[in-house]
C-alpha cells in the first residue's frame, strides 16, 4: 500500500446488481478517484428482512459482471465469509489501516437512517459518507440537509453529496418482475440478465 490510499467502499444485498446500482458506482468512482474500490455484497443485513432467489455464490457472481468494468473495482466476499449480521462497523474495523482514507457510498434511505446503525457514531469516525440519490424532490432535499446538519453536529460527520442523475429502480422490483415474466432488459446489463436467465434465479 503506497503511503496514503484512498479506500472507496459500496455494501448491500446486491440481489440482483442492477444499473441504478452500476450507475450510482460509476458516478462515486468518478468523484473519489479511489486507489481501491471495494464492492461488497452483505450476508445478512441487519436493517433488511433475508433476500431468497439467489444464492451467495450467485451474487458475487453477478456483482462481478456488473461493477468489473469500474477502475480499481474488487468484489469483496468479506462480509459473505464472516459470520453472523454484516454489520457496517465490522467491515470498517476490518477494513482499517494507517494512511488509509475510506469514502462509503449510501442512497438516501441509507443516509436518513444511519444514526440508528449499530455503533453510529464508531462509523463516522472511521468513514467518509458519500450519498447519492434515486429522486429529486424538494421535500427530501431538505430532509437530507436537515439530516447532514444532525450529523455534522452530533458526530462531526464528513458528508458529500454525488450529483448524478437520478434511476430509480429497486431489487425488489426487479424480483417481482422477473417472477412474473416480465421484461427487466432496461434495469440489467446484458451480463446480468443473461446469467439470471441461464441459472433461473428469482423464480417462483
Amino acid at each position: 500500500m503506497s503511503e496514503f490510499e484512498t479506500l472507496a467502499i459500496y455494501g448491500g444485498t446486491f440481489s440482483p446488481p442492477h444499473l441504478g446500482h452500476v450507475h450510482a458506482a460509476e458516478a462515486f468512482s468518478r468523484a473519489v478517484a479511489p486507489d481501491r474500490f471495494l464492492v461488497i455484497p452483505s450476508a445478512i443485513p441487519p436493517h433488511k428482512a433475508p433476500v431468497t432467489g439467489a444464492g451467495q455464490a450467485d451474487r458475487l457472481a453477478m456483482c462481478r459482471l456488473a461493477f468489473s468494468h469500474i477502475p480499481h473495482v474488487e468484489i469483496s466476499d468479506m462480509e459473505l465469509t464472516r459470520s453472523g449480521k454484516s454489520y457496517t462497523v465490522d467491515t470498517l474495523r476490518a477494513l482499517a489501516a494507517e494512511g488509509r482514507r475510506i469514502v462509503m457510498l449510501v442512497g438516501t434511505d441509507m443516509f436518513l437512517t444511519l444514526s440508528g446503525w449499530f455503533c453510529a457514531e464508531e462509523i463516522f469516525a472511521r468513514t467518509e459518507i458519500a450519498v447519492i440519490r434515486r429522486e429529486k424532490d424538494t421535500e427530501t432535499t431538505d430532509l437530507l440537509l436537515r439530516t447532514l446538519e444532525k450529523y455534522r453536529e452530533k458526530y462531526g460527520a464528513c458528508v458529500s453529496f454525488i450529483d448524478a442523475p437520478p434511476f430509480e429502480i429497486s431489487s425488489t422490483v426487479l424480483r417481482e418482475r422477473i417472477a412474473c415474466g416480465l421484461s427487466v432488459s432496461q434495469y440489467l446489463s446484458d451480463e446480468v440478465e443473461a446469467y439470471i436467465r441461464e441459472c433461473r434465479l428469482y423464480q417462483p
